[in-house]
């Protein structure tokens, strides 16, 4: 028998509950993966090129910085752009219950019989949900357009794919920026290291186990930094 993967007290049910709509751990793992490949890419196509120090962070900070800037932006812009949506269709909802209640309440009563209601029951649901507006378009907005009870923060959400690209990029510069002997070599481990503990931080979310995920990601990371090399190497040749 497995054991219980979480408590069933009514603190930690409605904690439970209070968070679930509220996370942000695909943001930072988005960015930080991100970060340690785009970053990493770089210093390797650097090093392909047999360029110098001075260079790989140059374009390896210019690139943290831009990249990951583009990347917040984005999130940012994305997350607004499902908060628009989620008031657009709220606000056609409102408009529907004032216009034809009877056919906004008819909805309710096949959404609730296809979950398995019938009779008094089903009509108790529907009086039930229908009885509060508030309580009426949340019930439209998950059950007929999929949407979220809760919406999420742009700012949370932006802010944790930037902090976890710039964390997570830094670490392929580290061996550059304090003079480390072969810091190609050093780079190539420690961003190694990195891919590995966010693919298996990324498994607590997964059907997959801690060393499948990690394994996972390392290998996306490696391909490509490899192909970034093999650029810098091909570059290298056709400047030569």
């Amino acid at each position: 028998m497995h054991d219980l993967e979480h408590e069933h007290t009514a603190e930690a049910i409605a904690e439970r509950i209070a968070s679930a709509n509220h996370n942000y751990i695909r943001d930072f793992i988005y960015g930080g993966v991100d970060g340690a490949v785009t970053t990493f890419a770089v210093v390797s196509g650097v090093a392909g090129a047999e360029l110098s120090t001075k260079i790989v962070l140059i374009l390896g900070f210019a690139n943290l910085v831009a990249d990951g800037f583009s990347m917040a932006a984005s999130n940012y812009l994305g997350t607004r752009a499902e908060i628009d949506d989620y008031h657009r269709i709220e606000a056609i909802e409102y408009r529907h219950i004032e216009l034809a209640p009877e056919g906004e309440r008819e909805e309710i009563r096949h959404i609730y019989e296809a979950k398995g209601f019938e009779g008094d029951d089903l009509e108790k649901a529907v009086e039930l949900i229908t009885s509060d507006k508030e309580r009426w378009v949340k019930t439209m907005l998950a059950e007929e357009y999929g949407l979220p009870s809760e919406i999420r923060s742009p700012w949370l959400a932006a802010g944790s794919t930037f902090s976890a690209f710039a964390i997570c990029g830094l670490v392929p510069l580290l061996p550059y920026l304090f003079g480390v002997n072969s810091s190609f070599l050093v780079a190539c481990i420690m961003t190694g290291i990195t891919f590995f503990l966010i693919g298996s931080f990324k498994s607590i979310w997964s059907t997959h186990s801690w060393l499948r995920s990690g394994l996972e990601t390392l290998f996306v990371g490696a391909l490509a930094a490899a192909l970034a090399y093999g650029v810098g190497v091909l570059l290298k040749g056709i400047a030569g």
